[in-house]
């Protein structure tokens, strides 16, 4: 209930029609706020709109108000490409803030391109998302890095030398870190035993982590979303599996522990940021966030508040609103204090920044280490 009354909430303007004020900046964003994945899209909606009131508060930008409407794709490609659509053509946004999965912004991030509107993701890690084209960005890192980060990690700190995937094969994220990990498990000496599949939304796994255990690994690579790898841990261990578990930052989520109890605990992921940081930057974020939703922010709330700081930036940099202006200020962002770490866009428009290695450990998410690009 509360999901759907926050829905309302934030389709709310659009009920008043689309007539484009001439005092605001009108940026579009879609996220899953309903469906199965729902709190990565309801944590960056909340880091997206923290970074909206912090920049009405001091001023807008150009002397406007900065205004965001914000459509639910409900976890669905088609309708992340209905949000966009709606947005451009109804909505005129100058820009657009995309989701989180991978594979919705492989359906939305073509009609901004087409239309030229700046189409920035938070979240979407598979490389193929900004090849889209030149108008399409991202703040977060990429699938080969992630993976990368991972075999590393796996190799040197956990000392595998046999590793199995269990991959979501419907998810392009899944299968991108899945194909990453393998082939660079195996260039620093190990061996992959098994690499089996399931689709989202399966709930019975052990078939799958029956062939695993006959391949005695020395750990369990699951790049998944937290929905299904909860259930996951659990099977694993009530087969008898001990292997350590590790996967990328799908499985950021308070709903990881709820689903998958002690089994998730001590395993392993990938991710962008951490709340154990230092950096007062971080810190001061935390403090905001905490005082503004009475939550811990987790990743994705951090990687959309990154993402909304960027876009202004660019905004407030860009000579005029127009969608190749601010296409340009986009590409140019360099060096910028993120939250989730340093933020440099190269020449494909993707993130260069650091990752850091997570340990699960009931609501608690332990830092272990950093490893840069």
């Amino acid at each position: 209930m509360k999901r759907l009354l926050l829905a309302l909430v934030l389709v709310l303007p659009l009920l008043s029609g689309c007539t484009k004020k001439e005092n605001e900046i009108v940026i579009g964003e879609y996220d899953s706020l309903t469906g199965s994945d729902a709190t990565f899209g309801l944590s960056t909606n909340k880091g997206v709109r923290m970074a909206m009131d912090e920049i009405n508060a001091t001023g807008g930008i150009k002397g406007k108000k900065v205004s965001i409407i914000t459509l639910d794709d409900q976890g669905k490609n088609e309708e992340a490409a209905a949000a966009t659509t709606r947005l451009i053509t109804q909505n005129q946004v100058v820009a657009i803030i995309g989701g989180v999965a991978s594979g919705r912004s492989k359906a939305a991030a073509p009609i901004a391109q087409s239309h030229k509107i700046p189409f920035v993701s938070p979240a979407s890690t598979n490389p193929d998302v900004t090849k889209i084209g030149d108008y399409v960005f991202r703040v977060c890192f990429i699938d080969p890095f992630q993976g990368l980060v991972m075999a590393k990690f796996a190799t040197e700190n956990l000392k595998l030398k046999k590793a199995a995937i269990l991959r979501d094969v419907k998810n392009d994220y899944s299968v991108g870190l899945a194909d990453v990990f393998a082939a660079e498990f195996q260039k620093r000496g190990g061996e992959i035993v098994a690499d089996l599949s399931y689709q989202a939304g399966d709930i019975d796994f052990k078939a799958q982590l029956t062939q695993i255990r006959s391949k005695n690994p020395d750990g369990i690579y699951i790049p998944g979303y937290y929905t299904e790898v909860g259930l996951i841990a659990q099977q694993t261990r009530q087969l008898g599996i001990k292997a350590p578990l590790m996967g990328g930052d799908g499985w950021d989520s308070d709903k990881l522990s709820e689903i998958g109890k002690d089994a998730v605990n001590g395993n392993y992921y990938s991710n962008h940021y951490t709340t154990e940081s230092s950096d007062p930057a971080v810190t001061e974020f935390i403090k905001k966030f905490k005082a503004k939703y009475n939550e811990t922010p987790d990743s994705m709330a951090a990687l959309g508040y990154d993402a909304a700081k960027i876009l202004f930036a660019a905004l407030e940099r860009s000579p005029d609103l127009s969608g190749k202006a601010i296409r340009d200020e986009l590409a140019k962002t360099k060096d910028f204090p993120g939250v989730t770490g340093k933020i440099t866009l190269n020449e494909n428009r993707d993130a260069v920044k650091s990752a850091v290695i997570i340990q699960v450990d009931g609501n608690n998410r332990k830092f272990i280490t950093t490893i840069t690009p």
